[in-house]
């Protein structure tokens, strides 16, 4: 199974966005899934706040857990890691036009007359897995590039 396809299956599975891309990539890092799934929680839906798209935040995390900082005085590290993040979401948007949740959708989730349009259009079933699947495969690109 893809990575792409495990995060779909997750998503189906009543998982959100963020959750769904970082629990792909866990295994790869010894991350335990239950953790994973916990930690990427409060992302899905942009914060529950329709800002960064979820799929974008489980994606960052994926990049922390390989490339990121932990070394206080090693700025180098730290220049990297971010250099690899913006990099991440400069393709991230070029590809889908945002890395924002309410402009991927088309519509703010914190809106009650937004949301009940999302509901109805079927949103989350139909744009959001583009988004996930979109996510895993730019963060796959840019892992690779930066091996």
């Amino acid at each position: 199974m893809t990575k792409a396809e495990k995060a779909l299956e997750l998503f189906a599975n009543n998982f959100n966005c963020s959750q769904a891309v970082l629990t792909a990539f866990a295994p790869d890092f010894g991350l335990d899934e239950k953790l994973a799934l916990m930690l990427g929680t409060q992302f899905g839906g942009g914060a529950r706040n329709a800002e960064m798209c979820g799929a974008v935040s489980g994606a960052l995390m994926v990049l922390g857990l390989k490339y990121g900082h932990f070394e206080s005085e090693n700025n180098e590290q730290k220049s990297r890691a971010y250099a690899i993040a913006t990099e991440f979401t400069k393709r991230f948007k070029e590809r889908n036009g945002s890395i924002v949740c309410r402009d991927l959708l088309g519509y703010d989730l914190t809106k009650p007359e937004d949301s009940a349009c999302i509901m109805e259009k079927n949103l989350f079933r139909t744009v959001c897995p583009e988004m996930i699947r979109s996510a895993v495969e730019v963060l796959e690109g840019v892992m690779a590039d930066f091996e």
